[in-house]
């Protein structure tokens, strides 16, 4: 009678099988459609990842200062690049290595910022920066941002590392040959740059280990000043200053606060420092690099990252928390329609200071000065133009005494 009734029941729950597994099917549609629907991933686009180690023994201050001045120029001269048509995101890591500060259990160095589009805060963190006594290990910092780092996968991305300092590249635990072939392994470009005269820096191995990764040898003088100040500098700052007004910071107030703010602090930080660098920085805002959707409203809706109707009231500014959401959406499209004509003022006058610019760059060739940016940006045109990248449009000028390479 157990084993009948064991039977029917087992029969049952076959029958009924096929009708539960359609019930849970419908059910998970059901919520499918519950669910805010979800922006299809695209094929994610061509990217550039650059890590740059400074020294920041206590001979450094005059690199640091460059670093900290022409980061802006760096930032532009990728403005316009394109690898099959296609704009590339652009990734900045900073080491610094060689300051006793920094525990010797770690080599002296310290990995400053992964990864990171977000410009401004780059920028903040090169103005943290100070100087002190320690021991370059070249060959570790290299084997530190080679291992520590989230690198792409990709091989037609652009991958390298800028390696800048004064003492020989020899020094440390880690052999610098191992440290850079196993980059070049991973498709990772060593580019070094000797702070002093060339026939130091080719007797201490920095030559030897950008030729071990496939990248680009040069020498510096750390300690110049070089910075160009042209006719159209105070009206770009200007125009600066009137493209904040155009971001809405959402969020919670203290990540509001925050990005707002360090986006007027390092505006400050580079009219300070002078006034190329205030009006090399208003040019880099108005690119395509200078991307804010992680706290700015406008970007943020431009890109896709959010839905306006997601956005709850205590997230956004005072202003707009009363209004309705066809004044959010008006409000919000002016805003956008504002920066865009900012933007093309920005880059017009930038197209005009270029042309100054490279008049003048003329005669530092001749005195064949060569400083941070016009090394990293020498050796990068090389390296990107092998990866395919190409200028979709001329560049802003920088201290480079070198044309792009068609």
């Amino acid at each position: 009678m157990l084993r009948q009734t064991l039977a029917i029941a087992l029969g049952a729950a076959i029958c009924l099988a096929p009708s539960l597994a359609l019930a849970a099917q419908e059910a998970g549609a059901s919520a499918e459609v519950a669910r805010p629907k979800e922006k299809t991933a695209q094929p994610s686009g061509p990217k550039i990842q650059m890590a740059i180690l400074l020294d920041t023994s206590g001979s450094m201050s005059g690199l640091i200062d460059q670093a900290r001045t022409q980061l802006w120029n760096i930032v532009n001269e990728f403005a316009t690049t394109t690898q099959d048509g296609r704009r590339p995101t652009f990734e900045l890591a900073l080491f610094e290595y060689g300051k006793s500060s920094v525990s010797a259990e770690d080599g002296h160095i310290r990995l400053i910022l992964p990864f990171s589009d977000n410009l401004d805060k780059v920028s903040e963190e090169l103005f943290k920066l100070t100087t002190n006594g320690g021991s370059e290990h070249c060959g570790q910092a290299i084997d530190r941002a080679t291992k520590q780092l989230q690198w792409s996968e990709s091989s037609s991305d652009l991958k390298c590392i800028f390696i800048a300092g004064n003492e020989p590249f020899t020094q440390g635990p880690i052999d610098y040959r191992v440290a850079c072939k196993n980059a070049i392994t991973k498709g990772i470009t060593i580019s070094t740059i000797h702070c002093g005269d060339r026939v130091t820096g080719i007797n201490g191995k920095w030559g030897d280990g950008a030729l071990l990764a496939d990248g680009s040898f040069a020498s510096i003088d750390h300690n110049a000043k070089v910075a160009i100040a042209a006719p159209q500098d105070k009206e770009l700052i200007k125009l600066s200053a009137e493209v904040n007004k155009t971001y809405i910071a959402f969020g919670s107030k203290a990540w509001r606060t925050e990005n707002s703010m360090r986006q007027t602090v390092q505006d400050s930080n580079a009219v300070k420092s002078n006034s190329a660098a205030g009006a090399s920085r208003a040019i880099a805002k108005c690119n395509s690099l200078y991307c804010n959707d992680s706290w700015d409203l406008v970007d943020a809706l431009k890109n896709g990252k959010v839905k306006l109707v997601d956005v709850k009231p205590e997230e956004l500014p005072e202003d707009m928390r009363k209004m309705s959401h066809k004044e959010r959406e008006t409000h919000i499209a002016a805003l956008q329609k504002k920066r865009t004509q900012l933007q093309k003022q920005v880059n017009d006058l930038g197209k005009e200071r270029e042309k100054y610019i490279a008049n003048e760059m003329k005669k530092l060739a001749e005195k064949g000065t060569k400083v941070l940016d016009s090394a990293i940006i020498d050796a990068a045109r090389t390296q990107y133009s092998k990866k395919g990248f190409k200028k979709s449009a001329p560049g802003v000028a920088s201290t480079s005494t070198e044309q792009p390479k068609k």
